[in-house]
C-alpha cells in the first residue's frame, strides 16, 4: 500500500522538535488531496524524513492522535482519519508551520485577486508602495460547506508575480510564499481581537450583523525586517479559538 507523503521542513533548534514535526505533519494532513493515501509511513521512516529521533517522532504522532487526526493500529500501521479536520486549538509556539496548520484543512474559494490600493491602516507596513497585490478568499467547513472565515492578503507585487492563484485554493498564503515562491520568511507577528461583524463580513460568513467575530492580523517579515505580506482574516467567533503557550525555559 502506498503511504501518504508529508512535506519537508527545516527545523528550528530553538523550538521543541516534536512540536515542529507535529505541526508540519498536521498541515500536510489537513491540506492533502482527496486521492492521497491515508496510510502514513512508519515511525522510523517519518523520523528519517524529518531528521529526528524515533522518540521525538512518537511524541509528535501522539499529539496528532490525541487531536483525532490519526489512528494507530498495532501491526497495521498509522492512518489518517478520513474525516480529519481541525478541531482543537493550535498551540502557537512561534513556528511558521503552526500558522500554516491553523489555516489548513478547509475548503477555499478565491473570490478575487489583482492590484489594489493599500488600505490606510495597512499602508504603514509598505512605505515604498502605493498599491499591492490583493487576494480575497472565503474558507468553509469541508463537510458542511458552512463559511468559517474570509481572508484578505496584501502581498508585495514582485512576490505576487510568482504566485499561482490555483495554489491558494489548496494552501494558506504562508505556505505558498515559503514553499512555492521561495520567500525569505523570518518571522510573523499575530494580533487577534474581538470585533463586531460589518455588513460584508456578516454576508460572507452568514452570521447576523454585529455578531462577534475574531479579527486576525498577521504580518510576515523577511530577514531584513521588510514586510512581505499582511493578512487580515475575519473568523466566525463560534468556530475558532486561539491558544498561545509561552515557554519559560
Amino acid at each position: 500500500m502506498t503511504s501518504f507523503a508529508p512535506d519537508s521542513i527545516v527545523l528550528n533548534r530553538k523550538l521543541p522538535l516534536w512540536y515542529q514535526v507535529s505541526q508540519s505533519l498536521r498541515a500536510s494532513i489537513l491540506g492533502r488531496s482527496p486521492q492521497d493515501p491515508l496510510r502514513l509511513p512508519t515511525e522510523e521512516q517519518l523520523a528519517g524524513h524529518y531528521g529526528v529521533s524515533v522518540l521525538t517522532m512518537r511524541q509528535a504522532l501522539k499529539e496528532l492522535e490525541d487531536e483525532g487526526l490519526i489512528t494507530r493500529h498495532r501491526r497495521r500501521g498509522t492512518f489518517i482519519e478520513p474525516g480529519a479536520r481541525r478541531g482543537a486549538p493550535v498551540r502557537l509556539l512561534g513556528s511558521v508551520d503552526a500558522i500554516v496548520a491553523q489555516q489548513s484543512g478547509m475548503t477555499t474559494e478565491l473570490l478575487e485577486h489583482g492590484p489594489a490600493p493599500l488600505p490606510a491602516e495597512l499602508a504603514v507596513h509598505f512605505p515604498d508602495l502605493s498599491e499591492a497585490a490583493a487576494y480575497h478568499r472565503l474558507r468553509g467547513d469541508e463537510k458542511t460547506g458552512e463559511p468559517t472565515n474570509h481572508a484578505r492578503n496584501y502581498v508585495r507585487p514582485e512576490l505576487a508575480a510568482r504566485i499561482d492563484p490555483a495554489d491558494l485554493v489548496r494552501w494558506p498564503m504562508t505556505k505558498v510564499l515559503r514553499d512555492a515562491v521561495g520567500a525569505d520568511i523570518s518571522r510573523i507577528t499575530d494580533t487577534v481581537e474581538a470585533r463586531l461583524a460589518d455588513p460584508e463580513t456578516a454576508r460572507l460568513l452568514q452570521v447576523p450583523l454585529l455578531s462577534p467575530i475574531l479579527h486576525y492580523t498577521g504580518i510576515t517579515y523577511d530577514s531584513d525586517g521588510r514586510v512581505l505580506d499582511v493578512a487580515v482574516i475575519h473568523y466566525r467567533g463560534d468556530r475558532f479559538s486561539f491558544t498561545v503557550t509561552l515557554d519559560a525555559t
